[in-house]
């Protein structure tokens, strides 16, 4: 479990299993409504509810949990619907 620091609150991202071996997904972590996926270059992104649609949080959440697919999905369908980037 790695801790990342955010301006709002101490969160707990797990490392993305990575099934593939080729992703650019690190580590991520599952809100409610958001995920926050951290990238091998260390940039962390947060993606919600109303920035990349319910639909996709969802997807993103099931390819998360089983460790294949979530960077690429993001890259297709996602790129620039992120609704902050953290650094």
């Amino acid at each position: 479990m790695f801790i990342m620091r955010t301006p709002k609150k101490l969160k707990m991202m797990e490392r993305y299993k990575n099934l593939s071996g080729d992703s650019k997904v690190v580590r991520y972590h599952i809100a409610k409504d958001a995920m926050t996926i951290r990238f091998a270059d260390c940039s962390v992104y947060i993606y919600t509810n109303q920035s990349a649609d319910p639909g996709n949080i969802s997807k993103m959440k099931s390819l998360a949990n089983v460790g294949k697919g979530l960077g690429t999905f993001i890259s297709a369908h996602l790129k620039d619907r992120f609704a902050r980037k953290i650094r």
